[in-house]
């Protein structure tokens, strides 16, 4: 076990937003967190990292309180990447991802930098700009940075990532989650993703964890998480489960007419400017 987490609670703004949680992640492990917007995922992933207070409760990170260790140290076992970045300055791809390296000489991180760009697969953006790039292209800029931070760390390391592939286009989103999957499994990191993709999460997950209204509904393997009752509860979706071959459930949304409200016939169209009407 790398990280315990034992009825924590994060409050903003005096309100409780995540309530009572209780879960585990172990070395060599992709626990990805999923739920419905405001469910209290990224608020949950800010609290780890340190940029909420915890309210209450305890976290321990390699058998510590996560409170009693040094911004170093953790620096150099824990990187976190948040929804949102941005690059306002003329930075190449190189140097934003070379920010994530500790004090060394260009000589030195190269290596790392080479190896990272390549496997991010911006090694041809390596001279841009980073604020010229497309949206997906900075989020594996971002994600590079992040991995070169803890590339060689010695011990424990957690990563915890919200949203990283949000911005990605399938391939990619393909590709950055079998890299993460691959450095849990073959590196012995403890990975913490934030998703929304319920069948990316069902791929490549080794467990996941469903929140709902800021407290943990249930954590468990995707086949136990990814349920029809599950998700009618949660998410108020309705969805036909397909357990495929592979070994992981596929999530197909259903069109549950008689249930949604989007689904009404409008009574009366009406433009919004009456000048607008067309002349007859």
């Amino acid at each position: 076990m790398l990280l315990h987490v034992d009825g924590l609670g994060v409050h903003l703004s005096g309100k409780p937003v995540v309530r009572d949680l209780v879960f585990q992640l172990d070395a060599g492990e992709l626990l990805v967190v999923l739920g419905p917007n405001g469910a209290g995922k990224s608020t949950l992933l800010r609290g780890l990292a340190g940029e909420h207070k915890v309210a209450r409760g305890q976290v321990m990170f390699a058998g510590r309180p996560l409170a009693s260790w040094s911004s170093r140290d953790l620096a150099r076992q824990r990187a976190v990447m948040p929804q949102r970045v941005e690059v306002n300055f003329p930075l190449t791809v190189e140097e934003v991802v070379r920010l994530g390296r500790p004090p060394e000489s260009i000589s030195q991180s190269m290596p790392v930098l080479l190896e990272l760009m390549e496997l991010l697969d911006i090694n041809h953006l390596r001279h841009r700009l980073a604020p010229g790039l497309s949206g997906g292209e900075q989020q594996r800029v971002q994600l590079a940075r992040v991995l070169a931070q803890i590339w060689d760390a010695e011990g424990p390391v957690l990563l915890l990532l919200d949203e990283c592939t949000s911005a990605l286009d399938p391939a990619h989103q393909q590709q950055v989650f079998s890299l993460l999957r691959r450095l849990a499994r073959q590196r012995g990191f403890a990975v913490l993703a934030v998703a929304h993709d319920l069948n990316l999460a069902a791929r490549f997950a080794d467990r996941l964890m469903l929140l709902h209204q800021g407290q943990g509904y249930m954590v468990g393997s995707p086949s136990e998480v990814l349920t029809k009752a599950v998700l009618a509860d949660v998410y108020g979706l309705s969805a036909r489960i397909l357990e495929l071959d592979e070994g992981y459930p596929l999530v197909i949304p259903q069109d549950d007419a008689h249930k949604s409200a989007y689904s009404q016939p409008f009574s009366r169209w009406e433009p919004i400017n009456p000048s607008c009407r067309q002349a007859s």
